[in-house]
């Protein structure tokens, strides 16, 4: 996979892909915006990818928009003339919350704006001591962007996520971790190998690629549900797919005969066919 502004590597089913723009702090541009969607569709296919790990080249994550060029950096969404699309190919909030991957963040210095918003559909964030984090829209007259009026409230609640908003400010790793924004603080060399950790655990092969994957989904995308019989109605759906699959049987077969377990499903083939997860192509069934 060879991009502009990312950089990839795949090891032990972990792929670590690295925003590399870090002359300009990673900050992020268009061409970072279209690769980085690419990237998260694309992978959905790869069934020897397992999970992944993202942090920024040198010593910031990411700035936030490229404002080198003035305004026109803001629009990298949408020109405010229309409705956005609700797809993954315009969004890459869209294109990391439908990914069928487990996604950790790896903060290793500021990510400010955007930097840090598309953080926020991943799964798990891990920070730098030394890194910086802000929500500095206000300080820019900028709405908040890339659905972080959704994701911030409901990840730290929303009188945390009103201050860190209105106030703009820079703040650190303390505070993230008090917040709850954030997993846990690392001393910078640390961060990335222990990342990759977590995540190999993750991909681990006694973990089936298909259930991790139904799983992800069920979570993030019930996360919004109104009445708990929404997510009741879809997960007894999925157990009753997934019980008649080879990987349940699998499971069990494994259990009983006291072995590790080899799941034959792959997530680029093998996802139900219902339910809140991308198609090959992009997009949700």
């Amino acid at each position: 996979m060879t991009y502009e502004t990312l950089l990839t590597q795949l090891e032990g089913g972990v792929m670590t892909v690295t925003l590399n723009r870090p002359d300009k702090l990673n900050a992020f541009s268009t061409t970072m915006s279209r690769e980085l969607i690419d990237f998260f569709q694309r992978v959905n296919g790869m069934d020897e990818v397992r999970a992944i790990v993202v942090t920024g080249a040198g010593r910031a994550f990411c700035a936030g928009a490229d404002i080198s060029g003035g305004t026109a950096a803001f629009q990298v969404w949408n020109d405010g003339n229309k409705p956005q699309k609700r797809e993954a190919s315009d969004s890459i909030t869209l294109a990391i919350f439908n990914c069928l991957k487990p996604i950790v963040a790896a903060i290793n210095g500021a990510a400010v704006g955007v930097g840090i918003t598309m953080c926020l559909p991943m799964d798990i964030r891990m920070m730098s001591s030394n890194a910086r984090i802000g929500f500095v829209f206000n300080k820019r007259g900028m709405a908040m962007e890339a659905g972080s009026c959704w994701f911030l409230p409901r990840l730290v609640g929303m009188q945390q996520a009103q201050e860190w908003v209105m106030t703009a400010e820079l703040f650190g790793a303390d505070e993230a971790l008090k917040g709850g924004l954030v997993r846990s603080v690392h001393a910078p060399e640390e961060l990335l190998p222990a990342a990759q950790a977590l995540a190999a655990k993750f991909a681990a092969s006694t973990s089936s690629a298909v259930a991790a994957a139904v799983n992800r989904r069920l979570m993030w995308s019930m996360w919004g549900a109104q009445d708990p019989l929404d997510a009741v109605t879809l997960d007894l759906q999925c157990v009753g797919h997934l019980a008649a699959g080879a990987d349940a049987q699998e499971g069990i077969k494994s259990f009983f005969e006291k072995r590790a377990p080899d799941f034959p499903l792959k997530p680029s083939k093998d996802m139900p066919p219902f339910g809140p997860w991308p198609q090959p192509t992009g997009g949700t069934r």
